[in-house]
């Protein structure tokens, strides 16, 4: 196992101070599953700053800093974890916010409850989109960009999720800190993350590689497939190996994804995973979230359930926050309560 890896090289970048780490590592121990089962508490790196997000904006937002900007952009759905944690971190630095929102009917716009209302709250400028638009997502930032420039304003556009390979460094980062908790890090450990955008997982993956622990990295994707998520993943991976200065080898068809647990899409819950997120915090106390952990937490049991033997003796569930998306959603859970 190599020296962490927080010593110089990749991680040796300008970042803010966001996000209140080490988080915890959990023992979880009512759950009945077959597996000895920990929790890394990334829901617990702030309050509203709570999530994953918030690890990728120490960079992100760092950079923009260091580029002079007075705003930044970003996207994501109307209940976006990290659209609110880009408004509340921008604000925290007297940067503004431009958050363009994908929902089904632009013209007629979601209550601000659960994130939204954070993003009203802090003063970000919301602009809905539809789901078509939302496929051009970068080109509309882009142009949104440009007439703020224009405007003698000075922007700097974040990408979905914080995904590329500087956000991402905010999970190599997180590798070190695991390696430092988790008891014999010499032995075999899987660590299960919710893949949405791709970046977590890229981060964790190049984290593992570069310090050459003997951990699995599995992500269960809530929207798209496994090729989507392979080709993310790996692009990004791609980016941190050329441009950031990470050494390893990489095959990105050695990625693992557990297909077959998006469900109805992309935030849209079934009461069987809204009753395994009860489950789960009736027996742990811990709340998950109906779009991202609560999706791979369902997921990760399922295929548990099938083969008892899939992710090895030892894991790691990274919650990676989203609770205020679960107020949203308060109709649906009604029924479970």
């Amino acid at each position: 196992m190599k020296p962490p890896i927080t010593s110089g090289g990749p991680l040796d970048r300008p970042r803010v101070a966001l996000a209140a780490c080490p988080t915890p590592l959990q023992r979880l121990v009512r759950t009945g599953l077959p597996v000895e089962l920990w929790m890394k508490r990334d829901d617990r790196t702030g309050s509203t700053l709570s999530g994953n997000k918030v690890r990728k904006l120490e960079f992100l937002l760092a950079d923009a800093l260091a580029q002079g900007a007075d705003l930044v952009l970003t996207c994501g759905g109307d209940q976006s974890n990290h659209c609110r944690a880009t408004a509340v971190a921008a604000r925290e630095l007297g940067l503004d916010s431009l958050l363009f929102l994908r929902t089904e009917h632009p013209a007629n716009p979601p209550a601000a409850t659960g994130n939204l209302l954070l993003d009203r709250v802090v003063g970000a400028e919301v602009r809905f989109i539809s789901r078509p638009d939302y496929g051009r997502r970068r080109e509309l930032m882009g142009a949104a960009a440009e007439a703020l420039r224009a405007a003698g304003r000075r922007p700097y556009v974040i990408p979905e999720g914080g995904s590329n390979a500087l956000g991402s460094l905010g999970y190599v980062a997180c590798i070190d800190e695991l390696a430092v908790q988790v008891e014999h890090p010499d032995r075999p450990l899987t660590i299960v993350y919710a893949a949405g955008s791709g970046g977590t997982g890229a981060g964790l993956v190049s984290g593992v590689m570069a310090r050459e622990l003997p951990w699995r990295v599995v992500g269960v994707n809530v929207c798209d497939n496994r090729e989507y998520f392979v080709d993310a993943i790996g692009d990004i991976v791609d980016e941190l190996r050329s441009g950031h200065g990470m050494s390893f080898d990489f095959d990105r068809q050695t990625l693992e994804i557990v297909d077959g647990f998006v469900g109805r899409g992309y935030a849209k819950t079934r009461p069987e995973e809204l009753a395994a997120l009860v489950a789960l915090g009736r027996a742990e106390g811990v709340v998950l979230d109906p779009v991202y952990t609560g999706k791979a937490w369902f997921g990760f049991t399922e295929t548990l359930r099938i083969d008892p033997q899939a992710f090895g003796p030892r894991v790691v569930f990274l919650h990676s926050g989203g609770i205020y998306g679960l107020l949203a959603q308060a109709d649906a859970l009604q029924p479970l309560l």
